[in-house]
């Protein structure tokens, strides 16, 4: 009986060790500083997307673009996904189909050379990615968005 009424106690005193640490609050100066070291800095996270924003036709690389961050690419990579929401291949993905999409507005580009400017090494896997994020082909994308501004200026 002893022995249970000690673990008992025991058992309390853990509770009220647990009880009074979780009531003690948080330092938040050194929870803020955590999340800030979490991120990339600023002045990196904005040489990285100029970099991709003027490479976009060429098969960027994770190391690549941990190199133009002076980063090793895994913590690169980390701290790419903190500071955008998604991991590099995807922010490079999204800016092409993004580009994709104002080239596709104006007739002048066949899908074949649009697909090369935004860094496409086929059409085809070009609209499988565009279709993907898209939910339309890119052929069908330019007729209506030619379709769309036929109807905007006939309307002056």
């Amino acid at each position: 009986m002893a022995t249970i009424t000690t673990e008992a106690t025991n058992a309390e005193a853990v509770g009220l060790m647990s009880a009074t640490t979780m009531e003690k609050p948080i330092a938040e100066p050194s929870a803020l500083r955590r999340e800030d070291m979490m991120a990339l800095p600023a002045c990196r996270l904005r040489r990285v997307t100029e970099y991709i924003q003027r490479n976009l036709d060429k098969g960027l690389t994770l190391r690549e673009l941990a190199a133009v961050a002076c980063m090793s690419p895994y913590h690169f990579a980390r701290l790419f996904k903190c500071s955008t929401g998604v991991p590099p291949h995807r922010f490079v993905v999204r800016e092409r189909i993004a580009r994709a999409r104002t080239c596709l507005e104006r007739p002048e580009l066949s899908i074949r050379q649009i697909s090369r400017v935004v860094g496409f090494r086929t059409p085809s896997h070009f609209t499988t990615v565009f279709r993907h994020a898209v939910g339309i082909t890119p052929g069908a994308y330019r007729m209506a968005a030619l379709r769309e501004e036929r109807s905007d200026g006939g309307g002056e």
